[in-house]
């Protein structure tokens, strides 16, 4: 159980950071990255910001009432997800096995290199060698799985490092709040605090048993993470560019009612698997096949999104501008390339915290009862082949 040595690198406030690195002089200035309106979010924000109480997530209204002096910029996904590419090539050069969490989050195993020179000064040498490259600060946790790397990485403090040896996951896990651990939700951790189980030395210590029956199938996993136990994975990176959906009409159509309502559900299917693998989608491509074999495509750039509600307008415009010969189709469709990894917004500078929160929920109930449990009374089942590549 305690034979790795996984290193969490995380580049903190990374938004902020690169606004800063193309503007000196936001340097020291409470900074709100997020939606420009009052309805928008808080994406990120500096240290400045969060000693008024800010925080991610946060309506800018309310972040505005913390802190009236704050700077609002609406941000710039395509520069953060270039200077993220500069920063994946560089871990990805130097790593025996790198994964990639989001924009701004790695998890690199390092086990075995404390044979050469030693993981900790080989994860040292690694931060200098990104914030000398990219001018950005990154952090990092190092122990012996992805859970206990990401709490230590959280708990740093002032220092740009933590590091948690195997003999000490149980003294440093314990007195940390059950909220801290990863993966529990706002509902899970209101349901143990209910039953007044806040710190993790209470939840490690219950039988695990007991905590199935109070929070479900979950349960098992939380009391593993609890008590530092974690032999998940670090997955090799492998960068998808699009992911697609095609459909082949046994028998050639012109109903486009039903055309239009199988686009809108093979949509809400695509940019579902969007937020499961917390991607977002910058090119959005429509393809018809007439009876007669002939292909007709159009796609368009948009700003990044997952959000099922641009994305199906945006695919059913562009159906009505490529379907103009008025013939049967035998086959549709559609491909999100252009992807970035990226937080789980529905878009991250036009989301309102509703919209978020809506999303959210559909999403939850699509994980828990299958990808069809919630759709639109606008589509119809629909019989499909993807392809991601």
């Amino acid at each position: 159980m305690y034979n790795r040595s996984i290193i969490h690198f995380d580049l903190e406030t990374f938004f902020v950071s690169c606004e800063r690195l193309l503007n000196p002089g936001l340097k020291g200035v409470p900074l709100i990255v997020g939606g420009s309106s009052d309805r928008g979010v808080v994406l990120s924000c500096s240290k400045e910001a969060q000693y008024y109480g800010v925080r991610s997530s946060m309506p800018i209204r309310l972040a505005l009432q913390h802190c009236p002096n704050a700077k609002v910029i609406r941000g710039d996904l395509e520069h953060y997800s270039d200077q993220s590419s500069i920063i994946t090539e560089i871990i990805a050069e130097q790593a025996p096995v790198m994964e990639k969490a989001g924009l701004s989050e790695f998890y690199v195993d390092g086990t075995g290199l404390d044979r050469f020179f030693g993981c900790l000064k080989w994860s040292t040498e690694l931060q200098k060698r990104i914030n000398k490259e990219t001018g950005l600060p990154v952090n990092f946790g190092l122990s012996v799985n992805k859970t206990v790397a990401k709490m230590a990485n959280g708990e740093r403090g002032s220092s740009n490092y933590v590091e948690v040896p195997s003999t000490e996951v149980r003294p440093f896990l314990s007195p940390l709040a059950v909220r801290k651990i990863p993966g529990i939700g706002r509902v899970h951790y209101q349901t143990l605090s209910r039953i007044g189980v806040r710190k993790i030395y209470t939840l490690a210590d219950m039988p695990v048993e007991v905590l199935q029956r109070i929070i479900g199938k979950q349960g098992q996993n939380i009391w593993k993470k609890a008590n530092g136990i974690d032999s998940t994975p670090v997955v090799p990176y492998d960068e998808k560019k699009s992911i697609s959906i095609e459909r082949t009409f046994e028998k050639d159509t012109i109903d486009l009612i039903r055309i239009r309502s199988m686009l809108t559900g093979m949509v809400e299917k695509l940019a579902f698997e969007l937020r499961q693998k917390q991607k977002l989608t910058s090119i959005v491509s429509v393809k018809l096949r007439y009876t007669n074999l002939d292909v007709n495509s159009k796609q368009k750039k948009i700003a990044y999104t997952a959000s099922d509600g641009l994305l199906i307008q945006l695919v059913l415009d562009l159906f009505d501008r490529i379907y103009e010969r008025r013939m049967l189709i035998r086959m549709i469709g559609i491909r999100f390339s252009g992807l970035v990894s990226g937080a789980h917004q529905i878009n991250l500078f036009d989301g309102t915290p509703e919209k978020v929160a809506l999303y959210q929920a559909l999403d939850r109930m699509k994980n828990r009862y299958g990808n069809n449990a919630v759709r639109r009374c606008t589509s119809f089942e629909f019989e499909d082949q993807v392809k991601v590549g």
